[in-house]
């Protein structure tokens, strides 16, 4: 029987392998999601993997992926499914020309939305309730009491019980306090922007041909351009994309030039834009 540092160093290995790179932190987590049976609430400023981990950790179990992403307004049906009206009208009427009777309130009336196409899953899943915080405190109540009770209540069609053991990452980025409730029944999880040599180790490791000299300069200047007041500080994927956008250009350093001609791939507003090169281009 493996002992539980054995089967955390395995989650990490198993999440490096599927082109995420986790801390300590952020594996003992996932690992005590699985032996817990508990949610995941991951918060942290934008761009630093939080959605990322949930679909690393699909890839790495091998469990299929849904995703609910909040949006202020959205509904219950958005989440959970909602009737076909259309063909439900349109079988009543064709009932009525034949002058039969049907049942419109049927599974193949009903379109199924991710949080019930998770639950009723034959196969382990994963189920990622991304900015959360963007949601109304209804929905919120809602989505906890589901994944508590594990099972959903549909009416006209009946209660469907949770069919797989099923992961569940929740995200937000404090647009609003959660309630205390989700926060009990969470692990918690807070990503941060990354340090220096582990963001280094990030973009190796997603770009292995990339010169180490270039990536070294790269993240020398993201690190130092994230402490800038800006409206939009620049994700890790930011980083990789710019590496890569300078390897394209056949740069094999970030300099004046290169740094002129390249700062907007990362940089995606122009008060920013012009913040940060007055900064480094002076």
């Amino acid at each position: 029987m493996n002992s539980p540092d054995d089967e955390i160093k395995s989650i990490e290995n198993l999440l490096s392998a599927n082109g995420y790179l986790p801390n300590y932190n952020i594996a003992i987590t996932v690992f005590l999601s699985l032996k817990l049976k508990k949610p995941i609430l991951i918060e942290g400023p934008p761009g630093t993997g939080k959605t990322e981990l949930s679909k690393a950790v699909g890839k790495a179990l091998d469990r299929d992926f849904f995703r609910i992403q909040c949006y202020e307004g959205i509904t219950f049906e958005q989440i959970v499914g909602e009737w076909n009206y259309q063909k439900q009208l349109l079988h009543l009427e064709m009932s009525r020309l034949k002058e039969s009777s049907e049942d419109v309130f049927q599974n193949e009336f009903f379109i199924k939305r991710p949080l019930l196409s998770a639950f009723i899953n034959n196969k382990p899943s994963v189920i990622l309730i991304d900015e959360i915080d963007k949601a109304d405190e209804e929905v919120e109540s809602f989505l906890l009491q589901a994944l508590g009770e594990r099972q959903i209540t549909v009416n006209d069609l009946g209660t469907f019980e949770m069919n797989n053991d099923l992961i569940v990452f929740l995200t937000s980025n404090s647009q609003r306090n959660l309630l205390d409730e989700t926060k009990d029944r969470c692990l918690y999880l807070f990503i941060d922007y990354p340090s220096l040599e582990r963001e280094i180790e990030i973009v190796t490791t997603l770009i292995p041909e990339a010169p180490q000299i270039l990536v070294e300069n790269v993240v020398k200047a993201i690190q130092q351009i994230r402490k800038m007041n800006l409206l939009k500080k620049p994700s890790i994927r930011a980083t990789v994309d710019w590496v890569k956008t300078l390897i394209t250009l056949k740069h094999d350093k970030l300099d004046d030039e290169s740094f002129k001609d390249t700062v907007g791939v990362v940089l995606k507003n122009q008060d920013d834009k012009k913040k940060v090169e007055g900064h480094f281009l002076k």
